[in-house]
């Protein structure tokens, strides 16, 4: 064997484990590091942020979003209207849906100071494609709030694809929303909404 296969016959075998470890990484693994990442992040930079909340944006878009997968999210709060849509329409709706929440995850984000986050016992399916990841957010003084993230298995990766916040599911949620809106508006007019919200400042 000469020197350049063998270099990348180790190449490939790194590869492969590298890709072992990635999807041995548990769903509870996946949710604890990003939060810890966003929130050591937040901590850090507290007089940056309130100075600056702009910035907050970059480490939403960096840290939080690569977590999730924005396309199944899209076709669940579009429903039957998902088939429906044309290309450019799925497209347009995905960037802003994907905008809309990140705008409102940041300012969610602008406002914690230091509440815990535990982390309770989690769920997955036995085929292991599909999990739920349980935590609180507990505050001094107040009742722990329950949020709750459905993740499943895309690849050698697990996404988020639903977020329950106290029982409330936010696919739910929206998908109620947006249909409301939809029937009023048609799907070109909820886009159109959403990117003139998205436009708005905080």
């Amino acid at each position: 064997m000469n020197k350049r296969l063998f270099v990348l016959s180790w190449l490939l075998v790194l590869l492969l484990q590298t890709g072992a470890v990635f999807a041995a990484v548990m769903p509870e693994q996946v949710v604890r590091q990003t939060s810890d990442q966003i929130l050591g992040e937040l901590m850090s930079r507290k007089q940056e942020l309130q100075a600056s909340p702009g910035k907050i944006y970059d480490l939403v878009e960096y840290i939080v979003l690569p977590r999730f997968d924005f396309q199944r999210m899209s076709q669940m709060v579009l429903g039957k209207y998902w088939p429906r849509a044309k290309p450019e329409e799925k497209e347009a709706f995905i960037n802003a849906f994907r905008q809309l929440l990140v705008r409102t995850y940041a300012t969610a984000l602008l406002s914690y100071s230091g509440e815990e986050i535990a982390y309770l016992p989690s769920r997955q399916e036995a085929v292991g494609s599909e999990a739920m990841v349980n935590t609180e957010v507990k505050a001094s003084g107040a009742l722990p709030i329950p949020i709750d993230y459905r993740l499943y298995m895309k690849g050698e990766e697990w996404l988020v694809y639903d977020v329950s916040i106290d029982g409330i599911s936010l696919v739910s949620n929206y998908r109620t929303s947006f249909a409301s809106q939809i029937r009023r508006y048609k799907l070109s007019g909820l886009i159109e909404k959403l990117e003139q919200r998205n436009q708005q400042k905080n």
